[in-house]
């Protein structure tokens, strides 16, 4: 009986290279956090904070909403308005703000002529920026 050794083989060499399959797959994953967080971060937090005559706005909002609903409605910042009231408060905007845009949601069922009425309005108050908001449509299934 000989006490020899037992040929060994040699194991598998170490990988020196950086698996890059879990560094994508976190990534992905971020990426999908922020795009659904994203529209999250957009809406306003309701806060009921204290009152002093020395608290100033210290900037002017960069946009006024119009909105026109299908009964027909104008609506200035989320304010029911008639169409002579809702020049007024857009000249009084545009004195504040010269280089102020106005955001015109429009539903779409409201006939072209009510939102011509709109942007006459704005343009007679001296604001020339009109941004026209939509949805994006859906994709089909």
């Amino acid at each position: 009986m000989s006490f020899g050794r037992l040929e060994r083989s040699r194991g598998p060499e170490p990988m020196s290279d950086i698996n890059m399959t879990p560094l994508v797959d976190v990534m992905l994953v971020l990426v999908v956090i922020f795009i659904i967080t994203a529209p999250l971060l957009a809406s306003s937090i309701r806060l009921d904070l204290p009152r002093t005559d020395a608290a100033q706005p210290s900037d002017a909002p960069k946009f006024v909403t119009v909105v026109l609903d299908k009964a027909g409605g104008a609506f200035i910042d989320d304010q029911p308005v008639a169409l002579p009231e809702l020049a007024q408060r857009l000249s009084q905007a545009a004195q504040r703000n010269p280089d102020l845009e106005v955001q015109l949601r429009a539903d779409q069922s409201v006939p072209y002529g009510r939102v011509v009425e709109v942007m006459g309005a704005a343009q007679k108050a001296g604001l020339n920026r009109i941004g026209f908001v939509a949805d994006p449509v859906q994709p089909a299934r």
